[in-house]
């Protein structure tokens, strides 16, 4: 199992110029022995490009299931978000990428993203399948 970061599907959704390719490669190459899930947060971040929930359902339930983040991860991504803070993190509410690092860190799961960087350093034992350097 596989948790797609948001910014994998928008890569492929917008055609990104820089990164389309590789992400599309990525989920191609892991669809073949992995099934591929997204969560709540992941799921609201990427129906903003829109319009109806029908267009996004479509899009979305024919490539991913669905996974709701247990308690344990809500609670993990508050305290993550606080120790953020104190080391100077300057966003004020809470970011969506804790909400998704901690849900992988929580039941275990692979996180495939763009975001390396910082799901290494707030959540290190998540296994985060990303762009080489």
């Amino acid at each position: 199992m596989i948790l797609v970061d948001s910014n994998i599907i928008l890569d492929i959704l917008t055609e990104d110029p820089k990164w389309y390719k590789w992400s599309a490669d990525m989920l191609s190459k892991l669809a073949n022995d992995n099934p591929l899930i997204i969560n709540d947060i992941i799921y609201s971040e990427v129906s903003i490009g829109f319009k109806k929930i029908e267009e996004l359902e479509e899009v979305l339930l024919g490539n991913f299931s669905i996974y709701t983040i247990p308690k344990e991860a809500l609670f993990l991504a508050g305290k993550v978000f606080l120790q953020y803070r104190k080391q100077g993190g300057t966003k004020n509410s809470t970011l969506p990428d804790f909400f998704i690092g901690a849900h992988a860190a929580v039941q275990n799961i692979p996180i495939l993203t763009r975001d390396v960087s910082r799901y290494k350093t707030y959540f290190p034992k998540v296994k985060v399948i990303g762009p080489e350097k």
